[in-house]
């Protein structure tokens, strides 16, 4: 058994990444805990407490003591990951080239299930500024403090299904979640009663772990994808939301009038190559930091 962390004392490594680019990574929208700190990062990984900074040649990390291994962190932040094949994968388009010059070093990091997708039900209408803030105080109202370092910008854990579900609808409404709030709340019951098992997805194809999570009430393809490539890394899973479905219709199909949802669904699944999740995720950030200039 790991010892207690000592919140007092942290654990700083640099680790040499090639090919990282942490900005990117974490601000890209495809998670919600992580937190500009100064010249870093901070966010709770589960139960840990966890800070991040860009630095020459790699990253330089900090975790509470008691966790000598910190394969968690690593595993999280993709930092183990070779990108150039991956990239090399991608279709050799003008779309592709500029996104990856824009945007390369973007890594897809690999989150916690149920965070996961609690936070992108409640990403549905919502701008990352305001999920972030709903995801926030969902965390502050009822998460477990966790071991952090004083002056420490997060020390909350995202709660559990169990807890989520046990607050009632109201609860979930005073978070500024609206109409979502059922949503997370069916969602959390379904884990809690072991309607939807979240581990054993992991275990099914694509299409048969797609289907279990549209059965929440409120999930429909989109979220049910950001779940299958963000927690359980499924490259064969493309989230089409109002930026990529902008991207690919500006960016593919520029003289269509109307690109309809199956068109887009069916060229995503036969054009983008075997790291099709990447290269959504890239054209996602691309067009968006497109449209900021």
């Amino acid at each position: 058994m790991n010892p207690s962390p000592d919140p007092s004392r942290l654990v700083v490594q640099f680790w040499p990444v090639a090919d990282y680019d942490l900005q990117s990574t974490l601000e890209c929208g495809q998670a919600f805990r992580w937190i500009r700190s100064g010249a870093g990062w901070e966010s709770v990984i589960g139960d840990r407490w966890a800070r991040v900074e860009a630095a020459p040649g790699g990253l330089t990390v900090s975790w509470t003591e008691g966790a000598s291994e910190a394969l968690w962190l690593r595993h999280h932040l993709a930092a183990g990951e070779v990108l150039e094949p991956i990239l090399a994968t991608f279709p050799d388009d003008a779309p592709l080239r500029s996104a990856v010059a824009r945007c390369r070093g973007l890594r897809l990091l690999r989150q916690e299930p149920w965070e996961c997708l609690a936070s992108f039900i409640c990403s549905s209408t919502k701008q990352i500024v305001q999920i972030r803030q709903i995801v926030a105080l969902l965390s502050e109202r009822w998460g477990h403090e966790v071991a952090a370092p004083p002056g420490a910008v997060l020390n909350r854990a995202f709660p559990t299904a169990t807890t989520i579900a046990s607050a009632g609808e109201g609860a979930l409404r005073d978070c500024k979640l609206g109409f979502r709030a059922p949503y997370v709340l069916d969602a959390a019951c379904r884990v809690v009663e072991g309607r939807l098992d979240l581990e054993a997805l992991a275990r099914l194809d694509t299409p048969a772990a797609r289907e279990a999570l549209m059965k929440i009430h409120g999930v429909g393809r989109k979220i049910a994808d950001c779940v299958l490539l963000f927690a359980y890394g499924r490259q064969d899973a493309f989230p089409i939301d109002v930026w990529v479905r902008r991207a690919l219709s500006q960016l593919y199909f520029p003289r269509a009038r109307r690109v309809t949802a199956a068109r887009l669904e069916s060229f995503s699944e036969s054009y983008f190559g075997p790291y099709s999740g990447y290269a959504q995720q890239y054209l996602f950030h691309y067009i968006r930091l497109e449209a900021g200039r």
